[in-house]
């Protein structure tokens, strides 16, 4: 489904990746996963177009995407759910849903879509008319989620997808992607939490300094607790984390 053959991105003089080949099948979940600065969101970024690879190809379904601009690429059945939700926190629910449903609006009805939707999401369904910023952060990360699937994706990216949440809420997001996955949607996650990450995926890429240096089998990766100390650190989620419920007009995060 999702091809990447040997790509260099940079920033400015910087190089952030270095020759970087993974794949992803239909069907599959697979985690990307590093230390902080190894270079996973930027993969993530080049994959959805908002940056471009200085060499190499990105294929999706076969066809080159590197080059084409993130609107395009949502439009090839891409959906790229960022670190940080960036949500429009003064919208609505509803309307932070009709935003993610923007390159599907020919293709049938947005009342049906969202329906499908909110089936992964009843408390979503409740707070329709709420203002985003207004949600907890869980639920600002389910609506994330939730927009991302508004436009009816066959590969879904998630960076982050556990950031400053408390571990019943992070428990709930993984059942939520195996939901969406059983459901035919690929995903492709960046996680913080290696083990948690492992255990939610059947395959893994570890990048280390911007460069693949090992893939394989996730339950192969995660019963190896050389390569988690070598190259990965972490790993539970925070006890106490930021979950409160946001005041109205809130900045986003």
């Amino acid at each position: 489904m999702l091809e990447i053959r040997g790509i260099d991105v940079f920033y400015g003089p910087i190089q952030g990746l270095r020759g970087v080949s993974m794949t992803v099948g239909e069907g599959e979940r697979v985690a990307l996963v590093g230390a902080n600065g190894a270079g996973k969101t930027t993969t993530l970024r080049a994959i959805s177009g908002m940056l471009a690879p200085a060499a190499g190809e990105i294929l999706f379904e076969g066809t080159p995407i590197h080059g084409l601009k993130p609107n395009q690429v949502v439009a090839r059945g891409i959906a790229h759910l960022p670190e940080g939700r960036e949500l429009f926190t003064e919208l609505s629910v509803e309307d932070n849903l009709r935003a993610g449903y923007w390159t599907q609006r020919k293709n049938g009805s947005f009342a049906a879509q969202r329906d499908r939707v909110m089936d992964h999401f009843p408390i979503l369904r409740e707070r329709a008319a709420q203002a985003a910023g207004t949600l907890s952060g869980g639920e600002q990360q389910m609506l994330g989620v939730a927009r991302a699937l508004m436009s009816n994706p066959r590969l879904l990216i998630v960076d982050e997808l556990s950031l400053g949440l408390a571990p019943k809420i992070v428990s709930q997001l993984f059942d939520i992607l195996r939901e969406v996955n059983v459901a035919g949607c690929a995903v492709l996650i960046v996680e913080q939490f290696v083990h948690m990450a492992l255990a939610n995926t059947d395959r893994a890429y570890v990048l280390a300094k911007g460069e693949v240096v090992l893939g394989g089998a996730s339950a192969d990766l995660a019963a190896d607790p050389k390569l988690v100390a070598s190259y990965l650190g972490d790993d539970e989620p925070d006890d106490e984390p930021n979950d409160e419920p946001k005041r109205r007009g809130a900045r986003k995060r």
